[in-house]
């Protein structure tokens, strides 16, 4: 089980993180002061630090933060470390991410982006490597079939392709797929997520960067490009990249030549590229926000993965593989999952299927288990209400015990805070 450390002055912020990352199978240890953290990080073994920029009341500055992520590299060199923090401590977040931070988050937090970034970080074999065994694929639609049988067509040939298709859909499986049957899979399969990275940290990411190159920069940094050299770069929300960098990557994909941050020297590498989007890059292209030279670079095939709802005959199969073999679905569960929207895709679908795992009474999963709790969306379906009513409704139910309401209504208690601040719904005397 994978151990990971949050350090915030408010508990209520500990606890959400606490149930949130223990119902996904991770070790929560909680430190509330500067000390406490320190102590944890010293004495226990840790996959993870999740930590906040302030600690002192009235403090807004970030320092502490900033000062407690030295602190704890000093003794844990290797740890990767989350930030939490308010917008005012922006800038102080992006420059430690240069100093190695692997990645920040604002204040509300994204759930599904905080567990989708803690499982790029720590459930991966080396801290720059990411390799898969398998790329299984679960399907039963004529749509997947054609689609895999192409994407075979792509990996044999090393040419770079363009994976589209909604959230959730399993755009970075597939690109994994393509590598995995490549004459590249002994090599280096990197994953660079455009999208969560601020525009200023891009070129250093992919390009790398000398020390001194910007503040921060304490040692020489290896770029994405030279660390794939050999294998395949997986480039996600590849329309996220501005123009500045956008020239620069066409160079390389030209030339396979570029300089890291702060040097004259050019390297060259040998990289497949693998790009994905849910954008539409063709009316970017009319916008002036992506250029057309480098879309061809990067689209010489297709692949264009549909939303599930467009291939129900997944469903169930891919609810079964969620829930495993030791279960199975009953025949209410099954119609339930069949006439949901899937906004999500099958993401949302895999932690609908968690989620009713948790709470599920009996290896035989019914459709009860998927309704109360799974997300608030999926709930209304069932109990047309507006979702402020329908909070309300639960915390009186449970005379406002915030982890039992929570827990019914699908949130993290994070969450559920927040919604009551937005509805400002007022516990009744």
């Amino acid at each position: 089980m994978k151990r990971i450390l949050v350090v915030d002055d408010n508990p209520d912020i500990l606890d959400a993180l606490d149930l949130l990352l223990s119902l996904y199978d991770y070790e929560v240890i909680t430190a509330i002061t500067i000390k406490d953290a320190l102590m944890a990080v010293s004495h226990k073994k840790l996959d993870l630090v999740i930590q906040d920029m302030n600690f002192s009341d009235g403090t807004t500055s970030g320092d502490e933060g900033k000062n407690l992520f030295y602190d704890i590299k000093q003794i844990n060199s290797n740890v990767p470390i989350i930030l939490i923090t308010a917008w005012s401590q922006l800038e102080t977040a992006i420059e430690l991410v240069k100093a190695g931070a692997t990645d920040y988050l604002p204040k509300p937090w994204n759930d599904d982006k905080l567990l989708n970034i803690i499982n790029e970080t720590i459930n991966k074999e080396s801290p720059k490597l990411e390799q898969s065994s398998t790329s299984k694929f679960i399907y039963q639609s004529k749509n997947m079939q054609n689609l895999i049988h192409m994407a075979d067509k792509v990996a044999i040939s090393d040419i770079n392709a363009l994976i589209t298709g909604p959230n959730g859909s399993g755009k970075e499986k597939l690109a994994d797929h393509i590598h995995q049957n490549s004459k590249r899979n002994t090599n280096a399969f990197i994953k660079v997520n455009m999208g969560a990275l601020p525009h200023d940290l891009m070129e250093a990411e992919l390009f790398g960067a000398e020390k001194g190159a910007f503040t921060g920069a304490n040692t020489a940094r290896e770029g994405r490009f030279e660390v794939a050299d050999g294998g395949t770069l997986f480039l996600d929300e590849i329309g996220n990249l501005n123009l500045a960098g956008q020239i620069k990557l066409l160079r390389v994909l030209q030339t396979g030549e570029f300089e890291r941050l702060g040097s004259s020297k050019t390297l060259k590498v040998d990289v497949r590229v693998i790009s994905a989007t849910n954008s539409n890059l063709k009316q970017d292209i009319a916008q002036g926000l992506f250029r057309e030279d480098l879309y061809y670079r990067l689209n010489i095939v297709e692949l264009q993965l549909s939303p599930l709802t467009d291939r129900k005959e997944d469903i169930l199969p891919l609810a079964q593989y969620f829930i495993g073999e030791a279960n199975s679905l009953s025949d209410c569960a099954q119609q339930y999952l069949l006439q949901q929207s899937w906004s999500g895709n099958v993401r949302e679908l895999e932690n609908a299927c968690k989620r009713a795992l948790v709470f599920a009474n009996d290896p035989c999963i019914v459709a009860d288990d998927f309704i109360t709790h799974t997300s608030l969306n999926v709930v209304q379906t069932s109990h047309p209400q507006s979702e402020s009513e329908l909070i309300e409704t639960t915390l009186n139910k449970y005379n406002w015990v915030i982890s039992r309401a929570a827990n019914e209504l699908g949130f993290s208690r994070q969450a559920l805070y927040r919604r009551i601040e937005k509805y400002n719904i007022k516990q009744q005397d």
